[in-house]
């Protein structure tokens, strides 16, 4: 008993040295909760992730495994170098534009843009290292900060309203409300309710404790499968491991360093701006700025230049962190927890099968309302300053990426304070960035076709 006392004394201990849990008002048991939240809202990317490139002729199996790995290592950086709760894993925007406008719509082999990544990791990693991307993100005005966390509980709950069923494609008004008569929408509609009353009531873990029960009711109505086995061993990365480094010399184009700059700026600014939103929504924000924002960026870099190593288009700070900031994560052991957990995936992967959008939809919406409180900090008097920020908040959702809305509302803001007289409030970084984020338009959307 003694014994057993002492270990978990040591290993309390251990954790607080390493993350510093008391400091940041949080405990072992709600990182780890917090940590298993994240993991559960984002554990789809296994199954996502390996579907969209297998249509671009990649071996599932050996993209399944990459993303698994590529994860855990982003983790588990931004765990130790870091300590923030923000989990890293493949992007679902990268990977659909790897495989629908590079390999399907350009005609460029998986392998030659796989090596295309590559360099854009590579170049990546060095802006970082050179704190270029820190001092970016410590430029962005407070205003701005905000409407970049509302944006993305805006565009997080959208995708949860889309994923579960709530919410359709509509050919006259683009989207409508979905049909009630599908029983999986109202497993949806049982979640969010379930989950809101559950906070309503201030229940701690709310949010997992919602999904659970949405699973379970999946389960017992029969509109979610059991899984046929419960074991399978990982499958092997032969089929895509180095391909990167062997096609290097193919990325010798005017077309090819067109992809390298779009995976260069897409990744840039989606995992920035959703760095900064996060931080937001946990408190992290001190004096307006992200502490320890240039090892969190290292951490996304490194795990997105071992990514395109094994075989998987670049990583990303994942949104999904925002269910386990919100059930209490505040330190890098919620990160820990969540690789921990992919680890695990790749031995029970069947088990994953019952975690379908239904279950995390319900996730995303709650905590998209959560992270829309930031609007309140916004300095709405000043035009100058409201328009940008509305056009950061609107341009997410309605454009499905987080870089068109984070572009719209820089492109904005040094032109409209420039007007209101309010020029010399302008960092001359915030100039530089509106002529990358034009570039950046031009890329993504004239360049391709």
């Amino acid at each position: 008993m003694g014994q057993s006392t002492n270990n978990t004394t040591a290993s309390t201990n251990l954790f607080e040295k390493w993350f510093h849990l008391s400091e940041q008002g949080t405990t072992i048991k709600r990182e780890l909760l917090a940590g298993l939240t994240t993991f559960v809202s984002m554990a789809y990317i296994l199954f996502v992730n390996p579907s969209v490139l297998g249509m671009a002729g990649m071996n599932k199996g050996a993209v399944f495994t990459a993303t698994a790995l590529s994860a855990i290592i982003g983790c588990l950086l931004m765990a130790f170098l870091a300590n923030y709760p923000i989990a890293i894993a493949p992007g679902l925007g990268d990977n659909a534009f790897f495989t629908y406008s590079v390999v399907l719509a350009m005609g460029i082999s998986w392998q030659t843009a796989m090596a295309g990544v590559f360099v854009a990791s590579v170049i990546f990693t060095i802006l970082s290292l050179m704190k270029v991307r820190e001092a970016v993100i410590n430029a962005i005005p407070h205003d701005l900060k905000l409407a970049i966390a509302a944006g993305i509980g805006l565009f997080i709950a959208f995708v949860g309203l889309q994923g579960g069923g709530l919410v359709v494609a509509s050919k006259s008004s683009l989207v409508q409300l979905g049909s009630l008569t599908v029983p999986t929408t109202w497993l949806t509609i049982f979640g969010v309710l379930a989950i809101a009353l559950l906070m309503a009531k201030r229940v701690p873990g709310a949010i997992f404790i919602g999904m659970i029960l949405t699973t379970l009711l999946g389960l017992v109505t029969g509109l979610i499968k059991m899984p046929a086995h419960i074991i399978s061993l990982a499958p092997s990365m032969k089929p895509t491991f180095g391909v990167a480094l062997t096609n290097l010399g193919k990325v010798n184009t005017p077309q090819m360093w067109a992809v390298v700059l779009i995976f260069l700026l897409v990744a840039f600014f989606d995992t920035a701006g959703t760095l900064v939103g996060l931080a937001q929504q946990a408190g992290l924000m001190k004096n307006d700025r992200m502490p320890r924002i240039g090892q969190a960026l290292m951490a996304d870099s490194i795990s997105m230049l071992t990514g395109s190593v094994m075989g998987t288009t670049p990583t990303a700070a994942y949104v999904e962190s925002s269910a386990g900031i919100a059930v209490g994560g505040r330190t890098g052991l919620t990160a820990l927890t969540v690789g921990v957990l992919f680890a695990f995936s790749l031995l029970f992967s069947p088990l994953l099968t019952v975690v379908t959008t239904q279950v995390t939809a319900p996730a995303l919406i709650i905590v998209g309302s959560l992270m829309a409180s930031s609007l309140a900090g916004i300095d709405w008097l000043h035009f100058e300053i409201a328009f940008p920020a509305f056009m950061v908040v609107a341009g997410m959702p309605l454009t499905y990426n987080i870089s068109y809305g984070i572009a719209f509302g820089f492109i904005l803001y040094p032109l409209t304070m420039t007007v209101a007289g309010r020029r010399k409030e302008i960092n001359w970084i915030m100039w530089t960035l509106l002529f990358v984020f034009i570039l950046m338009l031009y890329v993504l959307n004239v360049l391709p076709s």
